[in-house]
């Protein structure tokens, strides 16, 4: 499986058709997408400041030895690949590691997460086209790449493998209808498996499916995920919240979407009749939803107050709105009972371990197809609720905050089903560092 040879690698042959068509594709597309991209600066959706990375252009030179690449998409997979990183940095200090991702949210969470003694490069992903990813690998001329999940872009591939480079896609997962979609190309999802020298699933379902669409090199490794640490959090930060907040009956939905909102604040007006000093608190998904939210909300004639622009809840505050980058573990630790959002809404679901590893006891709708084994795990060990609208979310919480020993049982017992197996991170760091080339 490991080892100086890349066992089931397929370098690809002389002529790539696929290739080409990406190239010039991407030559025609290139004025649009500049155009795309400095329209995303206006919304807040890309770094002005460093633009220049998303069309191959590095920020600073490239660090002399061996370097591996690894790229997650977004906030979710960046905090899944991190704890990877660090473990990977340990065992050898001499690598640089180099980690892109394509938000500006996930680029402020690696910057949180690592600090200038950690080893860990952020650059921002260069997008799909020749000249961008041609400059991205001139520059930084990686010696191994860890790809992420499922976000397969076809041009940064093909370049891999024509180059020679080996890429390893690690915590890989691929939901039914995924598979269901891309056996509707069975061709070019071949093509793009193949990019991979192994794969490293997240699930045997995952396994499965990917063997479905083609792949060999397929090892059950488990979920980054479940062997990430709990999320970090000021204690100072959490001693004066705990002090502010006291006694005060309090539930958090996290990872909220456009849609959910309605059923949580449907589900607050139920828990009013029972707990008239109850305390929603609100984490939208994507932060800068929170101005635009709180005034829908206050304008409903409920007692809104934003955390974004510094204010405290009040006695007589209904929802609080935390429109903050990076302190869900802060949120976590002062709410014993969490609705996981991405839930309600056809979106997938978030994490739900991130809440079960802080004592959390977990709530969550049936969308949550992005993370239907740690959704099934939690449930069959007693360590989650399912519900499925307003009234039974209003009903779930109404339980937990009634019966504190049945809470409390659900929440340990979620704590000790996320806490699982942390032997991945040494699994993957050792397969990794077998299949760098010497």
């Amino acid at each position: 499986m490991c080892g100086g040879t890349i066992s089931g690698y397929r370098p690809f042959m002389r002529f790539d058709w696929r290739r080409l068509i990406w190239r010039g594709t991407g030559h025609l597309l290139g004025p649009l997408v500049r155009l795309w991209l400095r329209r995303r600066v206006t919304q807040g959706k890309e770094s002005a400041a460093r633009l220049g990375e998303r069309f191959g252009r590095a920020g600073r030179t490239r660090p002399s030895g061996a370097l591996i690449w690894a790229h997650g998409a977004s906030v979710g997979e960046a905090q899944a690949l991190l704890p990877l990183l660090q473990h990977l940095h340990a065992l050898r200090p001499d690598l640089t590691l180099l980690l892109t991702t394509g938000t500006v949210t996930s680029a402020a969470l690696v910057e949180q997460r690592t600090g200038t003694d950690s080893g860990i490069l952020h650059q921002f992903v260069p997008v799909d086209l020749p000249g961008a990813v041609d400059g991205f690998l001139d520059h930084w001329r990686p010696d191994l790449v860890l790809w992420s999940e499922s976000d397969f872009w076809p041009g940064i591939l093909s370049e891999l493998r024509r180059r020679n480079i080996p890429a390893l896609l690690v915590n890989a997962r691929l939901s039914e209808r995924s598979c269901a979609r891309w056996q509707g190309a069975p061709d070019t999802a071949r093509w793009l498996i193949d990019s991979f020298a192994a794969i490293y699933a997240q699930t045997a379902g995952d396994a499965e499916r990917l063997r479905r669409l083609g792949a060999q090199q397929v090892i059950e490794a488990g979920n980054l995920k479940q062997a990430a640490p709990p999320l970090p959090a000021d204690q100072q930060a959490v001693a004066e919240w705990g002090q502010r907040l006291g006694s005060r009956p309090r539930w958090l939905a996290a990872s909220t979407h456009d849609g959910e909102e309605a059923q949580i604040v449907a589900a607050h007006r139920l828990l009013k009749m029972r707990f008239p000093d109850l305390l929603t608190l609100i984490a939208p998904r994507h932060p800068e939803r929170g101005s635009g939210l709180s005034q829908a909300l206050a304008a409903a004639d409920l007692r809104v107050a934003l955390r974004s622009s510094g204010a405290e809840p009040a006695s007589d505050t209904d929802l609080y709105i935390v429109d903050t980058l990076g302190e869900l573990g802060l949120w976590y630790r002062l709410s014993p009972i969490v609705m996981m959002g991405g839930s309600l809404v056809p979106v997938g679901g978030h994490n739900p371990l991130e809440p079960a590893r802080l004592g959390c006891a977990v709530l969550f709708g049936p969308q949550m197809f992005n993370f239907a084994e740690a959704a099934s795990g939690l449930l069959a060990a007693g360590g989650a609720l399912p519900v499925r609208d307003a009234e039974t979310l209003a009903s779930a919480v109404t339980e937990l905050l009634q019966q504190p020993d049945r809470r409390q049982a659900i929440a340990m017992a979620a704590k000790d089903y996320a806490d699982g197996d942390s032997a991945i991170l040494e699994t993957l760091s050792a397969a990794i560092l077998e299949r760098l080339p010497a």
